[in-house]
C-alpha cells in the first residue's frame, strides 16, 4: 500500500462533465438510444429494466453527454456518488443529470468504479451539496482522491473482484428470464376470467417498532433494497427509526410510490431473522390456495401497473402514490384458473429467488475483500482462491 499513489480523480481522467441537465418530459422516444437517468445506476452495474431513450437527432444534439464504453457514470442526486462503467456491449448511450468521467490511459476503468463506490462513500457524503436534495457536483468529483496502484495490479484487483461481479450478473439474467417466462403464462392474453385485487389477497397492516425486536438482526425490505438487488438488507434493528410492517408469511410487496416503476416483490421471509417492510409497500398475502408466486405474477403485469398509475395522486411526479383502496379495487387475470401453469410459475420464481439469494452472498463476499485488498492487508493472490472457492 506504502507504494500506491493518491491521486485526484481529475487527474486521473481525461474528461469529467455532466450530462444533459433541463427537461426531458416531451423529449423521450419510444425506442431509440438509450438515456440513462439516477435510477439506471447502482454501484457497480446499470440498472436497465425502466430504461428511457431519445431520438438520434437529440443524441447528436447532446454531444456533450454521451456515454461511451469505459467511461465512468457516477449519481449526482438519490444515490450520490454510486458509480457504474459504461459496457462494451450496448452501443451508443446519453444521459441525463449524471457525472461523466472518462478514465485516462494509466488506469483501468473497472478498479476505478471498484474504488469510488468502495472507499470514497465518506468524502462523497462531505461533498454533497443541498440541505434537502444532496447532489455530488463536477467540482466535488474532480478533487475526489483515490488510491492508485500501478496498472497492473489495478487490472489484477479489477479482473478478480469482477470474477465476483460476473458471476451476480449471470444469476441477474437468469433471475430476470425466470421472471419473463413466468410473467409470460401469467398474460391477460392467455386467460379470460378477471378479479378485482381484494380477491385474491389480504392487505396486511400489522406494524412493528424496530425498538421493540430484541433479536440483534433484521431482514429489512426497502425500496432502495429492491432497486439494488431485490433482496433485504439486513440490519441491526436500531438502523431502522420508525415503524415498518411486519412479515411473517410469503407475501407480494407492491410499492404505492410511483406504480409506473415496476416494484413488485415477492418475498419469502427467513425465519432466522424478523422482516420488516418499508410503508411504501402495501404488504399482500394470497388468500388460500394461491401461492405468493402466483399473486405476484399477475400483479407485475404491465398493463396492471399502467392502470395503478393513472390513479396516481401528487403533484410532484418524483412523489406520486396511489391510494391501497384503488390498488385493491384494480382489476387483473385471475390466478384461480392457473391450474398445472400455476407450477410453472411457481418453480420459475423459485429459480429467480434462487439466483438472487447466490448473488447477495457472492456480492457479501466482494464486499468484504475489496477494503482488505486496497489497504494492503489481503494480498490479490491469497484473495484469488478465496474467489475459485465461492466460484
Amino acid at each position: 500500500m506504502s507504494e500506491w499513489d493518491r491521486r485526484r480523480l481529475g487527474d486521473l481522467c481525461t474528461r469529467i462533465t455532466v450530462g444533459h441537465v433541463g427537461s426531458m418530459a416531451s423529449r423521450y422516444a419510444e425506442s431509440g438510444i438509450p438515456f440513462l437517468r439516477s435510477l439506471n445506476v447502482k454501484r457497480g452495474r446499470l440498472d436497465l429494466s425502466v430504461l428511457k431513450y431519445i431520438d438520434e437527432g437529440f443524441h447528436a444534439e447532446l454531444a456533450k453527454s454521451q456515454l461511451k464504453p469505459g467511461d465512468l457514470a457516477i449519481v449526482r442526486t438519490g444515490e450520490p456518488g454510486a458509480t457504474a462503467v459504461i459496457p462494451d456491449d450496448l452501443g451508443p448511450m446519453n444521459c441525463s443529470d449524471l457525472v461523466i468521467a472518462t478514465p485516462g490511459p494509466e488506469v483501468d476503468a473497472r478498479y476505478l468504479c471498484y474504488a469510488i463506490n468502495e472507499t470514497a462513500q465518506d468524502f462523497v457524503k462531505a461533498h454533497t451539496v443541498g440541505a434537502v436534495q444532496q447532489h455530488f457536483n463536477v467540482k466535488s468529483a474532480k478533487e475526489l482522491v483515490l488510491s492508485v496502484p500501478p496498472l497492473s495490479v489495478q487490472e489484477a484487483l479489477s479482473g478478480l473482484l469482477g470474477a465476483l461481479d460476473d458471476k451476480i450478473a449471470v444469476n441477474e439474467r437468469i433471475a430476470a428470464r425466470s421472471e419473463e417466462l413466468a410473467l409470460a403464462l401469467a398474460s391477460q392474453g392467455h386467460w379470460k376470467r378477471r378479479v378485482r385485487v381484494e380477491e385474491i389477497c389480504v392487505l396486511r397492516k400489522e406494524q412493528v417498532s424496530p425498538r421493540e425486536i430484541s433479536e440483534e438482526s433484521v431482514d429489512h425490505y426497502s425500496l432502495p433494497a429492491f432497486d439494488v438487488g431485490q433482496m433485504p438488507e439486513r440490519v441491526s434493528p436500531e438502523a431502522i427509526r420508525s415503524a415498518k410492517f411486519s412479515v411473517s408469511e410469503p407475501v407480494v410487496l407492491l410499492s404505492k410510490l410511483n406504480p409506473e416503476i415496476p416494484r413488485v416483490w415477492h418475498v419469502e421471509p427467513d425465519p432466522r431473522a424478523p422482516s420488516l417492510a418499508s410503508t411504501e409497500f402495501l404488504v399482500l398475502a394470497p388468500n388460500s390456495p394461491l401461492a405468493s408466486h402466483e399473486l405476484w405474477a399477475v400483479l407485475r403485469q404491465r398493463n396492471f401497473l399502467d392502470s395503478l398509475a393513472s390513479k396516481v395522486t401528487g403533484t410532484s411526479k418524483s412523489h406520486q402514490r396511489v391510494r391501497p383502496a384503488e390498488a385493491m379495487a384494480t382489476e387483473v387475470v385471475d390466478p384461480r384458473q392457473f391450474g398445472e401453469t400455476g407450477a410453472q410459475i411457481r418453480s420459475l420464481c423459485g429459480r429467480a429467488m434462487l439466483a438472487r439469494q447466490e448473488s447477495r452472498a457472492l456480492a457479501t463476499l466482494r464486499d468484504t475483500l475489496l477494503p482488505q485488498l486496497m489497504s494492503g492487508r489481503l494480498r490479490v493472490k491469497d484473495a484469488e482462491k478465496i474467489v475459485e472457492d465461492a466460484t
